[in-house]
């Protein structure tokens, strides 16, 4: 990537954190004016429209940064090799710590988006990330195999299965801020189901 590359993506980057910052005070993200992102990131209106066509582009483009920087988060901790426990108590914490950092009416609005199915290609989108998320968390459990902690009987089709039930219930917006307090027991007891007798 040479000089001017490295501006332009520092620039788009910057537009998409301004516009995630902007569309996560509002009750609707549609409040939220291109001339209002534009003043937040210090750039011109045309700049955006250059970047992104169009809001509902943007819009797309900062769900997808949103999850792109939990998905970042997650390889790093599990890239640290750490114990398979300690490895799946931390990607828990990332997990809340990410949904922390946004409204409900965000929330819902992303899922909303991110599962809608049109010719945008928002529910690709969503594949990819669930893909990228199955792929890590296969890794981690066959880690947990190796270190004894993950019972060999269960198939990576069923670890994969509890993993997403395990998941989709902690981001229930009605789950989320009430289990922040518990990750290390939430963990410890998915822990505990897929570890072998007497460990």
């Amino acid at each position: 990537m040479n000089g001017f590359e490295k501006r332009t993506e520092e620039k788009k980057q910057s537009v998409l954190q301004s516009a995630f910052e902007l569309m996560n005070k509002e009750e609707d993200i549609r409040h939220v004016t291109m001339d209002e992102i534009a003043q937040h990131a210090d750039v011109a209106k045309a700049t955006i429209f250059k970047y992104f066509t169009n809001k509902d582009n943007l819009i797309h483009e900062v769900f997808e940064f949103f999850m792109a920087q939990m998905i970042a988060s997650a390889e790093r901790i599990i890239n640290e090799n750490k114990p398979f426990e300690e490895t799946l108590i931390r990607l828990a914490q990332s997990k809340i710590h990410f949904l922390n950092t946004i409204n409900k009416q965000f929330y819902s609005t992303m899922m909303a988006y991110l599962t809608e199915k049109n010719e945008s290609g928002l529910s690709i989108m969503m594949q990819q990330y669930i893909d990228e998320n199955y792929r890590m968390m296969l890794d981690l459990f066959h880690r947990g195999r190796k270190e004894g902690k993950v019972d060999l009987k269960y198939s990576d089709e069923f670890l994969l299965l509890y993993f997403q039930a395990t998941v989709e219930g902690i981001s229930n917006p009605q789950i989320y801020e009430r289990v922040v307090p518990y990750t290390e027991e939430w963990t410890e007891i998915l822990i505990k189901g897929i570890a072998p007798k007497g460990k």
